[in-house]
Order: C-alpha cells, then sequence, then structure tokens
C-alpha cells in the first residue's frame, strides 16, 4: 500500500476537497482504508452544509468527486429523510460485504477489511437518520397546530352556521407598553356591541399568534357576555419562515363558511381566500367606527348564506368592504325600484 501517493490527502483549493476516486477490485477497492475517511469528511462536510441552509460549495465539489455509492451521503440538505434513508442503503450495507468461502485469501482480506472499513460511515448515518428523525418530531411539534382538529364538531343542527374568526391585536384590542404603566390593554371602540350583535348569527372564534396565559385573561374580560365560543393562542398556530400563521384548514369547519377578521389578515393567515381585512386600530383613534362599520355585510351574509363565500370575498377584492358593500345595496335598491315603475308603467 502506497502511503505516499500524491492523490491522497485530498487537496484543498478554495475551499473544497478534492478526492481521487480508489480503484475497485471484485467489489472491493484496493486501499480500502481511504473509504474510512472519505464518507465521513463526505458526511460531515454536508451536515455543516445542511445546517447552513443548504448545500455549500465544499459539499457540492466532494459531492461531484466522490464515488457514485458515496453521494448519497453528501447532498442530504436536499432530500427528505426517507430518501436519505433509501439512497445510503447500498453504503450501509456494504458494512455487511459477505465472503464466500471459495473467495482467494487476498480477496478475502480485502473484502473484510473493506467491511470494517465501512462500518464507522454506516454506523454514522444511521445515527445521523435517528437524530434526524427525533429532532424532525421536536421541530413539528412546534411548528405545527397542537391538534388536526382545533374545534370540537359542528351540532347536526348549526352546519350552515358561518364561523367568524377574529384576530385580537389591533382588530379587537391594542396592547402597549410604556416606562410608567407598563403594559396596558385597550378595547377598540364598538367591539361591545359588534361582538353581541354578532353573536346571533356566527360562531365566533377568537385566533390568536399570541402565546393562551395572555389571550385567556383578555378574551374573559373583554366578553363577560361569552359571545365568543372559543379561543385559540399560539399553539393552534403554524410556525414557519419565522412567523406563526393562523391554519384555517385545521378549524374542523367548512372552508366555504369561515370568514377571518383581521387587521393583518393576509400577512398572518395562510388562507388568503377567506380574509376579510379591516383597518389596523390604535389606542389614540378614539373615533374609528370599523367594527360597527362591518356589521351590516357581516349580518348580510349570515341571512343571506352564499354557498361559498370565499366568492363572495373575491368579488370585495381591492375594495373597502363596508364602503363597497353600502354602494352596492344602494345600487341594488335603485335598481330595484326602477323595475317597479317600469312594471307600473306597463300596468297603466
Amino acid at each position: 500500500m502506497d502511503f505516499e501517493d500524491p492523490a491522497w490527502p485530498p487537496r484543498c483549493r478554495n475551499g473544497t476537497f478534492a478526492f481521487s476516486a480508489p480503484d475497485v477490485v471484485s467489489g472491493a477497492p484496493k486501499e480500502p482504508w481511504r473509504l474510512l475517511l472519505l464518507p465521513l469528511l463526505c458526511y460531515f462536510t454536508a451536515s455543516s452544509s445542511a445546517g447552513n441552509g443548504g448545500e455549500g460549495a465544499g459539499a457540492g465539489a466532494v459531492a461531484d468527486q466522490a464515488p457514485v455509492s458515496l453521494r448519497a451521503t453528501v447532498k442530504v440538505g436536499a432530500y427528505t429523510t426517507d430518501e436519505i434513508d433509501e439512497k445510503t442503503k447500498a453504503l450501509r450495507a456494504s458494512a455487511n460485504l459477505s465472503i464466500t468461502e471459495d473467495a482467494p485469501a487476498v480477496e478475502k482480506f480485502q473484502n473484510l477489511l473493506y467491511s470494517a472499513a465501512m462500518t464507522v460511515p454506516a454506523k454514522a448515518i444511521e445515527l445521523y437518520l435517528d437524530l434526524r428523525r427525533l429532532v424532525e418530531e421536536q421541530v413539528q411539534g412546534f411548528s405545527e397546530p397542537c391538534a388536526e382538529k382545533l374545534l370540537p364538531d359542528l351540532h347536526p343542527a348549526e352546519q350552515h352556521v358561518f364561523t367568524l374568526v377574529l384576530d385580537l391585536q389591533e382588530t379587537l384590542i391594542h396592547y402597549d407598553w410604556t416606562r410608567e404603566k407598563g403594559w396596558q390593554t385597550f378595547k377598540r371602540p364598538g367591539v361591545d356591541a359588534f361582538l353581541e350583535h354578532l353573536a346571533q348569527f356566527y360562531e365566533i372564534v377568537v385566533y390568536s399568534d399570541e402565546q393562551s396565559m395572555f389571550v385567556d385573561p383578555v378574551v374573559e374580560r373583554l366578553d363577560p357576555k361569552h359571545c365568543i365560543r372559543y379561543r385559540l393562542s399560539r399553539a393552534a398556530t403554524k410556525y414557519q419562515n419565522g412567523k406563526h400563521y393562523r391554519d384555517l384548514s385545521k378549524l374542523n369547519r367548512n372552508p366555504a363558511k369561515i370568514l377571518y377578521l383581521s387587521g393583518h389578515a393576509l400577512e398572518g393567515c395562510l388562507q388568503h381566500e377567506n380574509c376579510v381585512p379591516i383597518k389596523p386600530w390604535k389606542k389614540n383613534d378614539a373615533d374609528d367606527t370599523a367594527l360597527l362599520d362591518f356589521i351590516p355585510f357581516l349580518e348580510f351574509v349570515a341571512r343571506t348564506s352564499p354557498s361559498d363565500i370565499r366568492q363572495v370575498l373575491a368579488s370585495y377584492q381591492g375594495c373597502e368592504i363596508p364602503s363597497e358593500f353600502i354602494r352596492r345595496s344602494k345600487d341594488y335598491q335603485r335598481r330595484m325600484q326602477e323595475q317597479k315603475q317600469q312594471g307600473r308603467f306597463w300596468k297603466r
């Protein structure tokens, strides 16, 4: 075995390693000791690059020049756990290379040495897969909503009822912190009348990205008449790209009968087609009437019960819903009045 081979150790150029693939005779390399280091270096290079958000230049160079059987250990950042498991089966199986009884002694020795050399990288990959599955399970517990069905089933007699999902911050309330008074929570003007009136027509749900230790006491003081049926907090949101999103598909309700009203509707919800944007409210706007302005539209929706609210909301896209609804209502009344007048004219 030539330890002075210039092809080893690998040459480092511009932060990447260049390897020369070992020669293979009878399914085993002539110099199996190289493969003990090569897969490990590939593996840890790929793991570090994946931890930095993708494939690094070093991992890419290793993957391009390493043997085909080892490349699956390099680009781990591009594959799921199951894909890595499938692509590394051959590598892990090489640690248990079978040796025939009638094989020459040299070949037996080579295969035995090759199998021993591949045991460490094979075990490293198995350890990586176990750890990655464990981490993914833990991360999923924090990134996914706490349950597949966030709300209990609707009573059969209420299947026609629409669900009105409300945000808290800058929608129903505004909380603020000052050095003198600490945290303070302010109610939006008209919130009491808004909740009390629409509770007659809707199943009202508060869906916030705040912790339950904040949401529960705020809702209890905000809604002493219990107009709000359910409250959902941060544990019920979906965490992705560093932000908590409301996932209306987990509400266990017909998506055609869900409206999400929020001052930041499009920024905080995954289902934009169900969003009803409202002007965000700050505590210094004492003359705000946005909640009260929405009552006619929301009551009309509940009374007419459209088959799919998403189509209705799509027709208001780019418009301020309360004012546009009033304009359409007046236009409809005008047309009906004209039709009545035309009917009276023809009767004469």
